[in-house]
């Protein structure tokens, strides 16, 4: 379907679709159903992606870290997902869409920013497909996916609200879906060291801003390691304090897969130009003005995480 004029398409050859209705076109580029005409604020985003295009892979690390944090988040498994349609919806480089794969199902996944080409040759010859557009304004068909999972996007995106819209008309009848945000907690998520420091690192170009992050790792690094390593509350209090991202509870095959990720997290916290934290109260809202009958499932993740069937 026409994300422009709701047309359904029906000019295509092997590499284009265009609508007959107001010739809005789609190209297949590098694996990827792209609008080339299309310009959006998520280049950052591309930018890390195609950089550390495999870093938080599970196949890559030999770690199962995405795959616990996808069963975590979303309760679903094999027996749940085996053969059914799967949408991921900003999946970044692949990583949740890769466990996706594995338990079986036949995934879609989409990405407004030029991650999706990383995705893409990171999933290849899986069955995948593979597309280039604004969440908001997808070119699928209404009622084409049983599962739909949107983890960790909605906050760094202008308008939150319509992409939950979009991604409910979607989702079929007794369909599942699970949205994963960063919580908007109060006077404790303001005074986060990073949104403190976020309006001096969004106005630095991106490529210029990774570079320094990169460069300037190789002293904050092993600083933090030992300072956010220190027992409760001094590691906890310094990891909120300074705002870099080191995982020091986590394990890593090599010291310097963790310096990548510890880069890539941190590039993530400071560059992109929205990261405005959610209330779950907000998602329900947006759900109910919706008009479409959903009803709320249980998770076990407490913060952040809010699931809904729709009848």
């Amino acid at each position: 379907m026409c994300p422009n004029c709701k047309n359904s398409f029906s000019d295509f050859s092997e590499e284009t679709i265009v609508c007959n209705q107001c010739n809005r076109k789609f190209e297949i580029i590098r694996g990827v159903l792209t609008n080339s005409e299309v310009t959006h604020y998520s280049g950052s985003f591309g930018l890390q992606w195609n950089e550390f295009k495999r870093t938080q892979l599970d196949s890559f690390t030999g770690a199962t870290r995405s795959m616990n944090r996808f069963i975590d988040e979303t309760g679903w498994n094999q027996e749940t997902l085996s053969g059914k349609f799967v949408l991921d919806a900003g999946c970044g480089a692949g990583r949740f869409a890769e466990v996706a794969l594995r338990l079986g199902s036949k995934l879609v996944a989409v990405d407004a920013s030029d991650a999706s080409f990383a995705a893409s040759e990171n999933l290849q010859n899986r069955d995948a497909f593979f597309i280039k557009s604004d969440l908001s304004a997808t070119p699928l068909r209404s009622g084409t996916f049983g599962y739909i999972f949107c983890i960790g996007v909605l906050q760094h995106t202008s308008h939150p609200r319509s992409i939950v819209q979009e991604l409910l008309r979607l989702l079929s009848p007794n369909g599942e879906i699970v949205l994963t945000f960063y919580e908007n907690r109060g006077l404790r998520t303001k005074l986060y060291s990073k949104y403190l420091i976020r309006p001096i690192t969004t106005r630095i170009p991106s490529k210029t801003l990774l570079d320094i992050i990169s460069k300037t790792s190789k002293m904050w690094f092993p600083i933090t390691s030992l300072l956010f390593a220190l027992p409760f509350p001094l590691g906890k209090f310094f990891s909120y304090m300074i705002p870099v991202a080191n995982y020091v509870d986590v394990w890593y095959p090599t010291k310097e897969l963790a310096r990548q990720e510890a880069i890539l997290d941190t590039f993530d916290m400071l560059s992109p130009q929205f990261d405005n934290p959610i209330k779950k109260s907000q998602i329900r809202s947006w759900i109910r003005e919706s008009g479409q009958n959903l009803t709320e499932l249980k998770t076990t993740v407490k913060n952040g995480t809010l699931k809904f069937k729709k009848l």
